[in-house]
């Protein structure tokens, strides 16, 4: 039995969590930065239709938030169910 092998994988799948986290926070910050823009919009300029402006803005915001957090789940799920696998590789090996 090859202990590297399973560490590799164990090692592959810590960073891949670490991706799904990240990718997160890059969702989390986008959706900041355009309720920041949506919040900002009607204060900072005299646009005739600001109000729909920030509307949308804060929307926009929105929806990336929850798609955000969709994604994370339905990855942290997924890792979750590959993690179980990690190992089982050798009951392969040892039938043969």
């Amino acid at each position: 039995m090859n202990k590297d092998l399973i560490l590799r994988e164990k090692l592959a799948l810590e960073r891949t969590v670490l991706a799904n986290q990240s990718t997160f926070l890059a969702f989390l910050r986008t959706s900041m930065y355009f309720l920041v823009a949506g919040i900002s919009i009607n204060n900072l300029t005299t646009i005739k239709y600001g109000l729909v402006i920030e509307t949308v803005f804060i929307t926009v915001s929105a929806i990336l938030l929850i798609t955000g957090i969709y994604n994370y789940f339905k990855q942290k799920k997924s890792i979750l169910k590959s993690r179980k696998h990690v190992g089982d590789y050798k009951l392969e090996y040892l039938s043969e």
